[in-house]
């Protein structure tokens, strides 16, 4: 994929990431700032910050959340940016690691 398709693909991935997680957002406490094409999540109880970036040198969209980082690359089958080690798709990582930070299950 080029980089004007992969800047394409991880824009719309992250936008429509980014409405999914205002309306959580709303039931939920934690701040979602999507700036510069990147977006980030602060929770207030208990603290914690992640960061959900593209990176197109690599082609992936690089996700740092409960210390760790993930890697993902897109899938054309799933057509989504998908995490190759779980099969995870973004939205799916994302999900689980709010679920985990917040205690409790949330869907996106």
């Amino acid at each position: 994929m080029d980089e004007q398709l992969f800047k394409k693909r991880a824009d719309e991935a992250l936008a429509s990431l980014n409405q999914a997680l205002i309306s959580l957002s709303e039931d939920y406490a934690f701040d979602v700032d999507f700036n510069a094409g990147a977006l980030s999540v602060e929770f207030e109880d208990p603290p914690g910050k992640f960061v959900i970036s593209p990176n197109a040198p690599v082609r992936q969209i690089w996700v740092s959340a409960h210390s760790k980082s993930y890697k993902l690359d897109w899938d054309i089958v799933e057509s989504a940016f998908v995490l190759t080690i779980t099969g995870q798709t973004l939205k799916e990582l994302i999900q689980q690691a709010i679920g985990k930070q917040l205690g409790a299950e949330v869907d996106l």
